[in-house]
């Protein structure tokens, strides 16, 4: 043990006389990260601090001691050529700004790097994986900790902080278990990251950067599958799950997010979890606090998992699960809410009951092969659709048909050809109204059969009184 505390101890100085160093070299040579939309900083700050930690880090390890578990045992040596991959990789990043394909081809050879050096996820309780299962989920679970971090990367202290508590979760649990390589690999992180969290803290004079994010993110993965080597139980590898569970929650919601607003998932918003707290009112340093909170019970959580021989593991794996529930709930996502009331609110039902109304509509209107006779055919249907009135204006006069008595509160105009149109209206109460009024338009428009060639106006109207 007190190998152990003098390699975290050297990592700390390290990285406590380093980090003012790096930064005010890189602040003189105006390298620094500038306020933009989407950053909370007032002022240019260096974001170089990954560089103090990798040296720290590295140093701790290489001069550490020559026998003992770190050579019976060499797991932390395998992950060393992979994570100077993945440092390099961020260092580029910081200083030319890289896509993000070339980023993500960086971080999938680092993780093949340490995949063929014999760090790998292998088994799952106890149960060999095939080279085909076992490269493909390493590399996933090295680029979505990796990532992870470097996502919740948006406050000060924030992911020095969250690898800070991740770091010594894992290494309470290497302790808990007798796994000492595991100790041995995660305890000089978490002092690198106290030494550099010394000037990172609300208000910080240095960032860490992708160098220092996508390292942080990318060890932790690695003690993650250091941790599951030695896992007894299908539940017990879930520890390294809940050390990350506040970043990797954030990455899960933000991909969910883009993916229900249809937009691309690597693209750069303000709504991260982080970015809600501050939008319900609270400050920057608040905010980091509550995340701190929530990640140290979540550890907490991880920790009993794996106490009292398994026995009520299940048991805080459902606490976990209601508590994250409702931190959820209280950032108020409105894209959840709005899925939530399709999928359970009879909201999907609903759109899918207008949607074949209207599949039905237009199979009548299509074997309609006069005005007189679609006219007639869409009168008949329209009050399935819960419309109110219909009117039918041609060059040669208009028609009204009345469905429901009553004021309309909405009338939609759709133009037919450059002298017809139809009008229809409805009650705003009527959720059987609440069909998609662009289809409805483009359906009367292809099957109404005086349409000629000549385009009609390509607008549509709808105005409400």
């Amino acid at each position: 043990m007190g190998t152990l505390l003098w390699m975290s101890g050297r990592a700390f100085l390290i990285a406590l006389i380093l980090t003012p160093i790096v930064r005010d070299i890189f602040r003189s040579y105006n390298v620094v990260d500038r306020p933009g939309q989407r950053k909370v900083h007032a002022y240019p700050m260096p974001r170089v601090g990954g560089i103090a930690i990798a040296i720290a880090y590295g140093v701790a390890l290489l001069t550490g001691p020559s026998s003992g578990p770190l050579s019976s045992s060499p797991a932390a040596w395998k992950l060393i050529p992979g994570a100077a991959l993945v440092f390099l990789t961020g260092l580029l990043d910081d200083f030319f700004n890289l896509k993000p394909i070339l980023k993500i081809l960086g971080l999938v050879t680092a993780a093949s790097v340490v995949f063929f050096s014999g760090l790998h996820i292998g088994d799952l309780a106890t149960r060999p994986l095939s080279i085909w299962l076992d490269f493909p989920l390493t590399v996933f679970w090295l680029l979505l900790s990796s990532n992870a971090l470097n996502l919740i990367d948006g406050l000060d202290g924030l992911c020095a902080g969250m690898g800070l508590l991740a770091t010594l979760t894992l290494f309470s649990a290497a302790l808990l278990h007798g796994n000492l390589p595991l100790a041995y690999a995660t305890l000089p992180l978490a002092g690198a990251l106290i030494g550099f969290l010394c000037y990172n803290v609300n208000p910080a004079t240095v960032f860490l950067g992708d160098s220092g994010a996508l390292l942080i993110g990318f060890l932790l993965g690695c003690y993650g599958m250091i941790w599951t080597q030695k896992a007894a139980t299908l539940l017990s590898m879930l520890v390294p799950l809940l050390a990350l569970s506040i970043p990797l929650l954030d990455v899960s919601l933000a991909v969910i997010r883009r993916f229900l607003r249809n937009q691309p998932i690597f693209s750069a918003d303000k709504r991260h979890i982080h970015h809600r707290l501050l939008d319900r009112g609270l400050s920057a340093r608040q905010a980091v606090w509550v995340l701190y909170l929530f990640a140290a019970l979540a550890a907490a959580i991880a920790l009993l998992a794996t106490s009292f021989g398994g026995k009520y593991q299940g048991f805080f794996i459902v606490l976990f699960f209601a508590v994250a529930w409702i931190g959820i709930r209280q950032l108020r996502y409105s894209e959840f809410n709005i899925a939530g009331g399709l999928l359970f609110g009879g909201g999907l039902k609903r759109a899918m009951d207008v949607r074949l109304k209207l599949e039905q509509v237009a199979s009548t209107l299509e074997q309609a092969d006069t005005d007189e006779a679609w006219w007639k055919a869409l009168t008949a249907s329209a009050s399935g659709l819960g419309l109110m009135q219909v009117h039918w204006i041609t060059s040669q006069g208009s028609r009204d048909e009345v469905l429901v008595q009553g004021t309309p509160r909405w009338s939609f105009r759709v133009p037919l050809t450059a002298t017809d149109e139809l009008e229809v209206a409805g009650n705003l109460a009527s959720t059987a109204a609440s069909f998609d009024l662009l289809a409805f338009a483009e359906l009367v428009c292809r099957t109404y059969p005086s349409r000629t060639t000549e385009e009609a106006p390509s607008k549509v109207v709808l105005a409400t009184p």
